[in-house]
């Protein structure tokens, strides 16, 4: 009796160990269809990537790419002109008011800057449309539509204004970069003079933020104990009804 069971038992354990080896080869197959098909997907996407189709006129090399950035920042150099005046009819803090003024000034002074290095390195003053600096000046112009005029726009105008400074330091940077490595020593010491005003202009406006976002964050709390007050004698109105 004891034997039989044994070989019961024998039988029985092999038919498991065969059904789990089966299972197995079938799911390693099964992984391994998935992965095909993971990799054909991939490849598909892969081949519908496409490259940037290059413009006719589009730059060769590095002078030309130097150029085309010349010809970009002195068009947002020129409508950063346009920009300011709102900016600075919108401020109502006086350091503010004055740091934008000396900044538009400033700003006049590059533009005739970027025309002497145009000069400098035998090309024709052009300009180019700056997608970005038409993009930063719209969203400068629209947090001050978003805002009321006094402090709170004032840090408004602020985080709009740094962010041209941050467009103009990384463009100068690199025209600068660019012009040393194509021996325009000259055209990239002018590019640099106006790169440490811009660096300049923007720790002045961190500095004025310092206030004047405290002074916003004030007006925040003014706000919230109005409302705390409306809703206490509603409450109050309410009871007594």
């Amino acid at each position: 009796m004891k034997t039989g069971k044994a070989k019961r038992k024998k039988i029985i354990f092999k038919q498991l160990n065969f059904q789990k080896m089966t299972n197995l080869k079938s799911k390693s197959a099964q992984s391994g269809g998935n992965l095909e098909e993971t990799k054909s997907k991939s490849s598909q996407n892969g081949s519908t990537l496409k490259g940037v189709k290059a413009k006719s006129d589009a730059a060769q090399g590095l002078h030309d790419l130097f150029v085309d950035g010349l010809k970009d920042i002195y068009w947002a150099e020129k409508e950063l002109t346009k920009a300011l005046p709102k900016m600075i009819k919108n401020a109502s803090s006086d350091s503010l008011v004055e740091a934008l003024k000396s900044h538009l000034e400033e700003t006049k002074m590059q533009i005739t800057r970027l025309e002497d290095v145009f000069s400098t390195i035998g090309e024709k003053v052009a300009a180019k449309k700056c997608e970005a600096m038409a993009g930063l000046t719209k969203e400068a112009e629209a947090i001050m539509e978003d805002t009321e005029h006094g402090v709170v726009r004032d840090a408004g105008i602020i985080s709009g204004a740094q962010k041209i400074e941050h467009y103009e330091i990384a463009t100068y940077g690199t025209l600068a970069s660019f012009a040393r490595v194509l021996g325009e020593d000259e055209a990239a010491s002018l590019l640099e003079e106006t790169l440490n005003e811009e660096k300049a202009a923007d720790v002045k406006l961190s500095e004025i933020s310092d206030s004047i976002n405290v002074d916003a964050a004030d007006e925040d709390d003014e706000e919230n104990e109005k409302e705390k007050e409306k809703s206490n004698k509603l409450a109050t109105s309410t009871k007594e009804k």
